[in-house]
């Protein structure tokens, strides 16, 4: 399932708090979008990420670094992400 997660990038921090729960990405980008909206934030300012875990989840509980990836196994990554933007 999809989750999207608080992630402050902090390398330190390995558990990682649910903020809601979906069955597509497109479900949880536009819950992402929304977030943004009610924040009055960007995305890079809401400390907020789209992730897939296999493990049953939901809101308000916690992940560690170890139970989620950014991108389901299978799923098309888009030309953007995969490729990094330094030289």
């Amino acid at each position: 399932m999809y989750a999207l997660i608080y992630d402050e990038h902090n390398l330190d921090e390995s558990q990682k708090k649910i903020i809601s729960v979906h069955g597509t990405r497109d479900e949880c980008d536009k819950a992402l979008l929304q977030r943004q909206n009610d924040l009055g934030k960007s995305v890079y300012e809401c400390n907020t990420r789209v992730v897939w875990t296999d493990k049953a989840v939901a809101a308000d509980d916690v992940l560690d670094i170890s139970e989620f990836v950014t991108w389901r196994a299978g799923e098309d990554i888009p030309e953007g992400e995969v490729n990094s933007d330094s030289d």
